[in-house]
């Protein structure tokens, strides 16, 4: 057999409203069973019926629009954003910046130079000097002179006198005399220290010689082993200076 239709859903409302639909009829029987009662029980009993109507009828409304119970929405609170402390070193976002002073202006914007086009202020020439000769630090030149002092038959004796015509001391000199043959030997050196190399021997003063004072001289002298017809020296300088007195 054909199944029976499904019943409708019974919503809340419909619910309570049989529910007093069925409380006012049991309470209209119990006012028309007390009809025998006093006037002041039956307007207590319709006071009670009417107000439970009301109630009833009230439920039914708010049941049938719930968007009515829905709460109210409130504003959200503004956002209150905390201060922050500025970071260590950092600059303060609401710090204004400082004005600057006039004065401070103006010392900053000193010109470091003439304006462009301006004549350059003349070059100051260096005074040109001439040392004094009186001042001069060049040591006073030497002079030497040799002569041959005592002949023999196969060798003689040499004297060379080395003098300072200058005004300043000198104190360190060089004498250098040339023989003509390496085999020709230089003995008994007086007034300095001889060395040789070939035919060429250097003369460097000792103690009693080592400082030729202004305006006078010291004497050199030495022993050549040769005859003085064939062994006088071929060359003879004073610190580079050619000496006097050499045979022709």
């Amino acid at each position: 057999m054909p199944s029976s239709p499904p019943q409708p859903r019974r919503t809340v409302a419909v619910i309570l409203l049989d529910r007093t639909v069925a409380l006012a009829g049991h309470a209209r029987r119990a006012v028309g069973g007390l009809a025998a009662s006093s006037g002041r029980t039956r307007v207590l009993l319709a006071a009670l019926l009417v107000v439970l109507v009301a109630t009833t009828a009230s439920v039914v409304l708010v049941l049938r629009t719930p968007e009515r119970l829905a709460p109210v929405a409130l504003d959200p609170p503004p956002d209150v954003a905390l201060p922050t402390d500025p970071a260590v070193g950092g600059p303060d976002p609401h710090a204004r910046p400082a004005a600057s002073s006039p004065a401070a202006t103006r010392r900053t914007t000193t010109a470091a130079g003439p304006p462009v086009g301006a004549a350059a202020p003349p070059a100051t020439a260096p005074s040109a000097r001439t040392p004094s000769a009186a001042g001069s630090s060049t040591p006073a030149a030497l002079r030497a002179a040799f002569a041959i002092e005592e002949r023999a038959l196969l060798s003689y004796g040499a004297d060379v006198t080395i003098s300072n015509a200058g005004r300043t001391r000198v104190t360190n000199w060089t004498l250098v005399i040339t023989l003509p043959r390496e085999s020709l030997e230089i003995s008994s050196v007086s007034g300095a220290r001889a060395t040789r190399a070939g035919a060429t021997w250097t003369f460097v003063p000792d103690e009693t010689t080592a400082e030729v004072a202004a305006g006078s001289s010291v004497q050199v002298t030495f022993r050549v082993s040769g005859a003085p017809i064939s062994s006088t020296p071929t060359a003879c300088t004073i610190d580079g200076a050619a000496c006097t007195g050499l045979p022709d």
